[in-house]
This record gives structure tokens, sequence and C-alpha cells, in this order.
């Protein structure tokens, strides 16, 4: 008997719990593996209006991972519909479409154009600078996440992943307002931000200063958001941030994820989807799992001592 691994996920059904992350795949991988195979395409993110993204360098290794500063370069929506989306469409996997904008009404007018396009979802990249208050992200602000949500729940009838950023203290109540506006699911999370200098030259080692970091090093940190967001909304959780191999998608399905993505480590590996599938496959038979259910939010907690703090709270 082997494990059942469909799932449905934010109003999609999923053949796997396991998808690319956006901006970590591209129609390309299908000379490496078959697309078909892969339970969605979340497509690299685009913007409203066309991007040529930031100085170079754009990306650097660090010792737990990836540090990248890409600024999002691409031709925008209208460009995106006509240039962009038909290249994924022939595998027959599910497509979720990632779009950035500057202001909220931008991600209503983008969630409207893509609502006659065939797509299984919308993934909302609320991560992005935010002009509306003056370059911080969107999804730093309750009310900055639920305005955005809120317009682009009114613009279609998609399903709507809210992806959030970890560089926030108030995460859960981020996900709160998400889900309140009319989040079908989030995406916990985006990179951390962080800086890496060449000690030689003195000189950042991105064009841009800062990035976002990914890779194994964060894991620990998304893992412990999904397990806090997931005990406060009632929608699905789609884990992100870390994950090299099967035994990581089961740790985030235990502290509450539904689905996970993957992917710095596709950079490494361009078939490591295919590859952290059979693994958590072999994980499951080996213990007799049947089904995620089994797994999903199925963290052993110590029963805590009288007086101590809630797990919400920083220490």
């Amino acid at each position: 008997m082997s494990v059942v691994l469909e799932t449905v996920c934010g109003g999609v059904r999923l053949r796997s719990p396991i998808m690319p992350a956006s901006g970590t795949f591209s129609h390309e991988m299908e000379n490496v593996l078959d697309l078909g195979q892969l339970s969605a395409l979340v497509l690299k993110t685009t913007t409203y209006t066309s991007r040529r993204g930031n100085p170079v360098p754009r990306v650097t290794e660090t010792s737990f991972g990836m540090l990248n500063s890409i600024g999002i370069p691409g031709g925008g929506i209208q460009h995106f519909v006509a240039n962009e989306l038909p290249k994924y469409r022939r595998s027959g996997a599910p497509i979720v479409a990632s779009i950035s904008a500057d202001t909220a009404a931008q991600f209503g007018e983008m969630a409207a154009i893509l609502s006659d396009e065939g797509l299984a979802a919308i993934e909302l990249n609320i991560s992005c600078p935010n002009i509306e208050a003056d370059g911080q992200a969107f999804a730093m602000s309750r009310e900055a996440t639920a305005r955005v949500v809120a317009t682009a729940r009114r613009a279609t009838t998609l399903p709507l992943w809210a992806k959030l950023t970890p560089n926030t203290g108030e995460i859960v109540n981020i996900a709160k307002a998400a889900e309140s506006a009319g989040a079908d699911a989030l995406v916990v999370a985006n990179t951390i931000l962080a800086l890496a200098i060449d000690a030689d030259s003195r000189r950042a080692e991105l064009g841009n200063i800062m990035g976002g970091l990914s890779g194994p090093g964060v894991k620990p940190i998304i893992l412990r958001m999904v397990y806090q967001c997931a005990r406060k909304v009632s929608i699905p959780i789609i884990g992100c941030g870390g994950i090299s191999s099967g035994r990581d998608v089961v740790e985030y399905l235990l502290a509450g994820a539904t689905t996970v993505q993957v992917g710095t480590e596709s950079f490494r590996d361009p078939t490591a989807l295919v590859r952290i599938e059979r693994e958590l496959v072999e994980f499951c038979d080996g213990r007799g799992i049947s089904s995620l259910r089994e797994l999903i939010g199925g963290l052993m907690v110590q029963d805590a001592p009288a007086g101590a703090p809630d797990v919400d709270v920083a220490p």
C-alpha cells in the first residue's frame, strides 16, 4: 500500500503536496523533467508594468543557502498573458500565476485580467514594495494586506493564495488579516531580508546591497512561522523555506502546512521536485502512513508548565 498524495489546497486539487516556488522554475525545465509530472506550476512573479530588475550582481551563495535581489524583471502583465503563459499550458498541470504590483488597485486589475486565462489560482506576492506605504511591503501591515486581498477578491472568483513575508514581527496577525479579507490559502513565506559583505573589497556582494535569504538556513524560522499561523487560521498553509528532502516536507506537514513549495534546492538539483516527492512516499510507506492527513498538524507538543508564555510570543 502506498500513501495517497492527492490533496486540495486553497481551492485547487493537486496530485501531490509538492510544488515549485515562484521565481525558481521556468518552462526550460521541460528539458530535464516532464512538467506534467508536477502537481502545479507556480510561475515567476509578473508585475503590472515592465521592470528592468535590480543592478547586478543579483545572486550570491552563502554558507546556508542563497542570497538574491532579482528585482522581478519582466515585460508586465500584458506581455505575460500574450507571451509567457502559453509556454506552460501544454504541460497539462494546474497553473498558478504569481503577481506583484505597486498598489492595491493594480493587484485588482491584474487579477481581473487573469480571470479568463484558465488558471488554477493566483498567488498574490504581497512581499513586494508598496508605493502606497513608501516602499514597505504590503505584508508588513495588516491593513495593507487586507486591502490588497480584498481588492483582488472583488476582481476575480479564482482561488487566491497570499504570499506572506517573514520580515515582520506579527506574521500571525498578517495571516489572520489575509484570511479575513478573502484569501483561500497562505504561502508562508518569502525570503528573509539579509546582507552579505566581501571583507576584501569592503563591498556588498549584491548590487542592490541587501537581498532575500533562502535555502536550508531559513527552514527553522519558516517552520516556526507555519506552526504559529496554522494554530490561528483555518485556511490551508503552503510551507515555503529551505525544503530539500522528503523529510523536510514531513516536518512542514507536522507543523501544520497542507502543501509545500520548493525553491532554492531546484537550482542545485533541477530534478529536486521529483526526487523529494519520491522521498516523501518512501518515508510514509516505510511507516505505514496511508494519508497525508495523518501528518498534517501532527506535531507532538509537551504540555507547557503553568505560567509559561504563549508560543506566539517571541522570547
